[in-house]
Order: C-alpha cells, then structure tokens, then sequence
C-alpha cells in the first residue's frame, strides 16, 4: 500500500454521520487499497451534537485493504486554536506531529519530528482545496489536491476525494507515503470537517 506515488481518497456519503470513513483507491486501477476510519470514544459523540467537531478529540486508523493491518494512527486532542495531530505507525511508536498555523490564508500545518523541529510543512491554497507538502528547504515533495465529485455530493454534502501524488523517493517510499496518507486524510478529518 505504501509504495505508491498516487493514490485517491474518497469519503463515504452518509445521512446525519457522526463518524467519517474514507476508502483510499490506487487511481490507476481503481482498486480500493486500503481505508481510514475515525475512532471516537461514546461521550465525544454526544458532545458532538452541542460542539464544534473541530475542537474535540478524536482518532482516525488508516488500514491495508488487502491485510488489515494498521498503517498509520492519527491522534487530536481537545482543541481551542491550535490543533496539534500526532502520528503513530503501525506500532504505535510516534513519528511526529502536525501543528495547524495560526495565520494561513488558504489551510495548512506545520509537520515536526518528536524533537519539536519542524522538517515540513503543509500550504493550502486561497480557495484551501489544493495543498503542496514541502520539506524544509522548500521543495515540494507531494501535494494533496480536492477533487470534484459531481453536482449533487458537491451541493448535498460534506464527502469531499481527494488526490494524493508524492515524489519518488525510492527507499524512503514508505516512509514519505505514510506522512502524505496521514497528512490528506488529517486536511479533511481533522481541519476541514465542521
């Protein structure tokens, strides 16, 4: 799953979903891959319905399809202006964070290590539907781009896809993968859904 250098998101459409869940589909075939799935405890969900989705806590596990294994956990806590995210591979061992911006025109987030530097950042663009993740010199290594999904999903509902395209960087593959996956799936879970 992590070896790709594209890959498409997609969210699934529900009535009143108090959950999100996304498929993750290789582009090329159209093979779902792997999926991301929101994990939230029964007492964030009640609070839900009184506030702001975007200040609560929440988990989202993205999995191999084929496998079932887990590939990579995104983790929020409570929020009031900032939102910090951590990332945790499959072993749980943390890989890092992102750190929302407080000024940004079009979205976006800083990505540090677990030594609190910054090694990357994530820019949106003014209308915040196309993202470039750039490593620290400023070159652009990936990019995370909102998809059109046709007239009605668009006017009818929240579910937004998303392209995801990443460099090839050979060995470390994986490793960049798992940050981009985590990173596109955190733009829409965590920033942009309200």
């Amino acid at each position: 799953m992590l070896t790709l250098t594209q890959y498409l998101v997609r969210e699934h459409v529900g009535m009143l979903k108090i959950k999100d869940a996304y498929d993750i589909v290789d582009p090329k075939d159209g093979t779902k891959i792997g999926e991301a799935k929101e994990e939230v405890p029964g007492w964030v969900v009640a609070l839900r319905f009184l506030l702001n989705k975007q200040m609560l806590p929440t988990s989202v596990n993205i999995t191999d399809a084929r496998t079932g294994t887990l590939v990579v956990r995104l983790n929020r806590g409570f929020t009031l202006f900032r939102a910090k995210v951590f990332i945790a591979g499959a072993d749980g061992t943390r890989m890092g964070y992102f750190r929302s911006k407080i000024l940004s025109f079009g979205g976006g987030f800083n990505v540090f290590d677990m030594k609190d530097e910054k090694f990357a950042e994530v820019k949106g663009d003014w209308k915040g539907w196309n993202f470039r993740f750039l490593d620290k010199d400023g070159q652009e290594i990936g990019t995370v781009t909102k998809k059109w999904a046709g007239l009605g999903k668009e006017l009818f509902t929240s579910a937004d896809n998303y392209m995801i395209a990443v460099k090839d960087f050979g060995a470390q593959q994986a490793a960049y993968n798992t940050l981009l996956l985590a990173a596109g799936i955190a733009i829409d879970t965590i920033y942009k859904e309200q």
